[in-house]
C-alpha cells in the first residue's frame, strides 16, 4: 500500500479534486492506494472561527455563509463536470453537517462555554466533507472506494485538542480491517480516537501526521505528501527566489529542519515513519510529474548543508547567579518545573562558568515558565543566590542542518560569518551532540536577512549588492548607465546581481525594494512627490526591506550626508564615496569612521575621493600593510590643473586655459574652485592620514596659483574676466620656467615626518610629473621599497566616467568581502 495524503490546497476547488483523483485512480493501477485528506484550504480557519464567535455570544451567520460559499460551488461544479456524480447526495451530507453545526453552535451560545470534545467535533467536520466529496467523485469514475473512520484505527492519548497516536495499539486495530485490495481507501486527517472510543484531534499537522500513522500500521511501502510546492527547500522559497529543492534527506535531517520551523513536515509526522523505515515521498499536486523530494534513511552525499530554518516568536528566558556555580541538581530542578509546567523547552545552552542555563520556549508559554521558575526558586531569588529571572522576547532561532556537516569542517565559522556579514548579533548558540545542525537565537527581526545571508553562503553562487545612490549629478548619472551596462554581464560571468533600490537627488528620491528600472530613473524622480531623502528614510529601508548587503552611495559633495555615515554603518550600510568631506573632516570623526567600521563590520571605501578611477588608497594601504614606510609624495592631483598647466606649456594664457577647461566641462562649476587649490589639499589630507600622520586641513600649507582678488567673482562668467588681470603676470611665471628647461606643474608633497604643502613648482625632464599633460593625475611615492626610483600612477584623474568607474570598482570590492565572510 502506498498513502497519499493531500493538504487544503490540494482539494481547495473543484479542480483540484479532480487532479487529485486522478493522481490517485493513476497510483491505484500500479499499487493499492490510501488517501488521506485534510479540509479544503480555508474551512478549518472558519471552523474555529465560528467556536470563538459562539462563545461570543454571535450566531455564526458570517461564518456558515463563508463556509457555504467554498463547500456549495465545488460541489456544484463536480456534478456539472461528472454526471454520475451525485451531486444531490453530496448536498444533503453537507447540509446534514451545517444542521448539526447549527445545533452545537447554539448550544455553545446558550453555555457560553464549549467542552473540548464539541470543539473536536467542529474543527474536524472539513476534513469528513472532504472524504465524502472525494469518495463519491471516485465512484462517479468508475472506482471502487472503501472509507476507513480513524477514530476506530488510530489509538489516541493526550486531550481531545492534541492527541499523539500509540502506533502499537493502532496495528493491532488495523489488524481487523479486511481491506479491499481493489478499492482505494479514503481516511480523514487531523482526528483519531482515544481508548474510549472518542474522536479527539492531533493537532498541528494533523493531517501529515495521520498519513504517517496509517502508513505506518499498514505498513506501507512509501507515504507520500501532496502539497502545493515541489518538495523540500533549502529554506522558504517565498524568502529566497533562488531556494535549492532538495532530492534526498534522512531522516534525522528532516527532524531536525521541521524542528526548527521548515514548514513542508512536522517533526511528529516524521517519527511514525522514521521508526518503521518508511519513505515519505513530498510532492506538488500542481506538478505531479516533478521529482520531489524523498525522505529515508539515505541522503544526498552532495550536500553538507540541507538547509536553513527558522523558528519565530521565541522567548529567551536566562537563569543566572552567583549561587549556580556547584549547586548541584540545579539544572533538574529548573527542567522538572518547567515540565511540570507543561512548557515545551525549544533550546538550551549552557555557559561553561555554570554561571547561568539560558533555554527558549514558545512566546506564548515565557509568562508559564516564568512562574513556574519563580515559584520553584522563590528561597534562592529572596536570598539573592539567583539573580531575577532574565526573559527577552521578539526572538527567533536560526538553524543550519545537514547530516554532512559531521565530518565537514568550517560549517560553524560559515554560518556566523555569514550572520556577521549580515550585521546580525548572535544571542546565543547551540549545537546537537549529533552534529547535524547548529542553531543561534537572533532577533525576531532579523529573520529574512539571516536565511538570507546564510542560504548564499551555503547554496547560492549569486551574490546580491543593494545601492542606495545619493546624489545623480554628473557622477551619480554616470555610474548609473555604467550599471546599467555592466549589469547582465556580471551576473552571467560573476553571479554578482547588483539591484539599485534608492536613486535620490536634492529634492526628492524613488525606490523599489526589489530593485529600480535604472532606464526610468530620471524619469521617475521628476515625478516623484516624496520630498528630499533623509537618513531616517535610509534606515526605515534597511529595516523595511531586509536589505542583507546595503551600500550608500554618496556621490555629492555635501557636509552633512559626509557626516551621516556613522549613523550609516551603525544601521548596516557599507558606504562607498567620491566626497572628500568625511575623511577631511575633524581627525576625530576620521578615526571614528574607522572604529565605528571595525565595530559593525561594515566597509567603507573611498578610493575616488583622490585619484577618480586610479588605484591610489588601495595601493598605498596594501604597501603600508607590507611593512613600507612612506619617506616622500610628489604628485598632480588636480586633473583640471593637469589640464590647464599643459595648455600654458602650449603657450596659452591662463585665462584662455581655464576657459578651455570650464567650456569642456573639465572643471567644477565655477573655476575658482580649482584654482584656489582647497580640492588638492583635501587630497593630500587623505593621503598623509592613510600614511598615519595625525593632521587637520588647517595643517596643509597651501598655495593658490594666482592672487585671490583674482579669483572674485559671483560666477564663472564673473571670475574668467576677472582672471584675465592675472595672465601677464602668471606668463612670466611660465617664461621663466621654460628658460631653466623647465615646465610649472602644481604639485602636492608630503616630506618625511608629515609636512603638507601643495603649490606652483617648475620641475625638469628628469622629474616624473614633468610630461603630466591634459587632464591626466600622476602620483610619485618614494618610500622605504621603492628607492631612489619612486612608485608612479599615473592616468587621467578628473571627468565624470573615470570616478564613477572607481565608485563602481569600489562597490564590486564590496562582493569580494561578502564571500569571503
Amino acid at each position: 500500500m502506498r498513502v497519499l495524503k493531500f493538504g487544503g490546497t490540494s482539494v481547495a476547488d473543484a479542480q483540484r479534486v479532480i487532479n487529485v483523483s486522478e493522481i490517485a485512480i493513476n497510483t491505484s493501477i500500479q499499487v493499492q492506494t490510501a488517501l488521506v485528506l485534510s479540509a479544503p484550504a480555508g474551512v478549518t480557519n472558519i471552523l474555529v472561527s465560528m467556536l470563538k464567535s459562539a462563545l461570543a455570544g454571535s450566531d455564526c451567520k458570517n461564518e456558515f455563509n463563508a463556509l457555504d460559499q467554498i463547500i456549495r460551488p465545488l460541489i456544484t461544479n463536480l456534478s456539472a463536470q461528472y454526471p454520475k456524480f451525485e451531486g444531490e447526495k453530496v448536498l444533503a451530507f453537507y447540509e446534514d453537517i451545517v444542521s448539526e453545526l447549527q445545533r452545537r453552535v447554539s448550544g455553545i451560545t446558550l453555555l457560553g462555554s464549549c467542552p473540548d470534545p464539541v470543539a473536536a467535533y467542529i474543527e474536524c467536520r472539513g476534513e469528513a466533507l472532504s472524504i465524502a466529496i472525494m469518495s463519491e467523485l471516485l465512484r462517479a469514475r468508475e472506482q471502487q472506494v472503501q472509507v476507513i473512520d480513524p477514530v476506530e484505527i488510530l489509538v489516541c492519548d493526550g486531550k481531545f485538542l492534541e492527541s499523539s497516536v500509540d502506533i502499537e495499539a493502532s496495528i493491532e486495530r488495523f489488524k481487523r480491517l479486511t481491506i479491499d485490495p481493489k478499492a482505494i481507501v479514503l481516511m480523514s486527517g487531523f482526528c483519531g480516537g482515544n481508548r474510549q472510543g472518542q474522536l479527539v484531534l492531533l493537532g498541528r499537522n494533523g493531517s501529515d501526521y495521520s498519513a504517517a500513522c496509517l502508513a505506518a500500521v499498514s505498513k506501507a511501502q512509501c507515504c507520500e505528501i501532496w502539497t502545493d510546492v515541489d518538495g523540500v527547500y533549502s529554506c522558504d522559497p517565498r524568502a529566497v527566489p533562488d531556494a535549492v529543492l532538495l532530492r534526498r534527506m534522512s531522516y534525522k535531517e528532516a527532524m531536525e529542519l521541521s524542528y526548527f520551523g521548515a514548514k513542508v513536515l512536522h517533526p511528529r509526522t516524521i517519527t511514525p515513519i522514521a521508526q518503521y523505515r518508511i519513505p515519505c515521498l513530498i510532492k506538488n499536486t500542481l506538478n505531479p510529474q516533478g521529482e520531489g523530494t524523498l525522505i529515508s534513511e539515505e541522503t544526498d552525499r552532495n550536500l553538507i548543508t540541507k538547509g536553513i530554518s527558522d523558528l519565530k516568536n521565541v522567548s529567551m528566558i536566562n537563569v543566572s547567579g552567583p549561587g549556580m556555580k556547584g549547586m548541584v541538581g540545579m539544572a533538574g530542578r529548573l527542567f522538572s518545573c518547567i515540565s511540570r509546567a507543561n512548557v515545551s523547552i525549544v533550546l538550551i545552552t549552557q555557559s561553561s562558568s555554570e554561571y547561568s542555563i539560558t533555554f527558549c520556549v514558545h512566546s506564548e508559554d515565557a509568562f508559564a515558565a516564568r512562574s513556574a521558575i519563580e515559584e520553584e526558586f522563590k528561597l534562592e531569588l529572596n536570598a539573592h543566590l539567583l539573580d531575577p529571572i532574565e526573559i527577552q522576547d521578539k526572538k527567533a532561532i536560526i538553524s543550519v542542518v545537514g547530516e554532512g556537516m559531521r565530518t565537514a569542517k568550517g560549517v560553524s565559522s560559515k554560518f556566523f560569518r555569514a550572520l556577521a556579514q549580515a550585521n546580525i548579533n548572535v544571542n546565543a548558540i547551540a549545537q546537537g551532540s549529533s552534529e547535524r545542525s547548529i542553531s543561534a537565537v537572533i532577533d525576531g527581526s532579523k529573520v529574512s536577512e539571516a536565511v538570507f545571508s546564510c542560504h548564499t553562503a551555503f547554496f547560492s553562487g549569486r551574490q546580491i549588492i543593494d545601492l542606495i545612490i545619493v546624489g545623480v549629478g554628473g557622477v551619480g548619472s554616470a555610474l548609473l548607465k555604467q550599471i546599467e551596462k555592466q549589469r547582465d554581464e556580471l551576473k552571467k560571468r560573476n553571479g554578482i546581481e547588483i539591484r539599485v533600490i534608492c536613486v535620490a537627488n536634492s529634492t526628492s528620491f524613488v525606490k523599489d525594494p526589489v530593485g529600480l528600472k535604472i532606464e526610468q530613473v530620471e524619469t521617475m524622480l521628476k515625478g516623484s512627490q516624496n520630498g528630499p531623502f533623509t537618513i531616517e528614510e535610509a534606515k526605515r529601508l534597511v529595516d523595511d526591506s531586509h536589505l542583507v548587503n546595503p551600500v550608500f552611495v554618496d556621490c555629492t559633495s555635501s557636509d552633512s550626508i559626509a557626516l551621516s555615515y556613522l549613523e550609516l554603518m551603525q544601521a548596516g550600510y557599507h558606504v562607498v564615496t567620491p566626497n572628500k568631506k568625511a575623511n577631511t573632516n575633524s581627525y576625530e570623526y576620521y578615526t571614528g569612521l574607522r572604529n565605528i567600521a571595525q565595530k559593525c563590520r561594515r566597509k567603507f571605501y573611498y578610493e575616488a575621493t583622490v585619484g577618480a578611477g586610479l588605484p591610489v588608497i588601495n595601493t598605498l594601504q596594501n604597501l603600508l600593510a607590507a611593512g613600507d614606510r612612506l619617506i616622500e609624495f610628489n604628485g598632480i592631483m588636480s586633473g583640471t590643473l593637469s589640464y590647464i598647466f599643459g595648455l600654458l606649456d602650449e603657450g596659452k594664457s591662463l585665462s584662455q586655459a581655464t576657459k578651455d577647461a570650464y567650456e569642456r566641462g573639465y572643471s567644477e562649476p565655477n573655476p575658482r574652485d580649482d584654482l584656489e587649490g582647497m580640492d588638492v589639499a583635501r587630497k593630500l589630507l587623505i593621503l598623509a592620514r592613510e600614511c598615519g600622520y595625525k593632521l587637520d586641513l588647517s595643517d596643509i600649507e597651501v598655495e593658490c596659483p594666482v592672487d585671490v582678488k583674482y579669483l572674485e567673482g559671483n560666477n564663472a562668467q564673473e571670475v574668467l574676466e576677472n582672471l584675465k588681470g592675472a595672465d601677464e603676470e602668471f606668463a612670466k611665471k611660465v617664461e621663466l620656467a621654460k628658460q631653466e628647461g623647465k615646465v610649472l606643474r602644481y604639485v602636492a608633497t608630503i616630506k618625511d615626518g608629515g609636512k603638507c604643502s601643495c603649490g606652483i613648482k617648475a620641475v625638469g625632464p628628469e622629474d616624473p610629473l614633468f610630461k603630466v599633460v591634459g587632464g591626466e593625475n600622476a602620483l610619485s611615492f618614494t618610500s622605504a621599497y621603492y628607492q631612489p626610483i619612486p612608485l608612479v600612477i599615473r592616468g587621467y584623474g578628473a571627468g565624470t566616467e573615470v570616478t564613477a568607474a572607481g565608485v563602481f570598482s569600489d562597490i564590486l570590492r564590496l562582493q569580494n568581502w561578502t564571500r569571503e565572510a
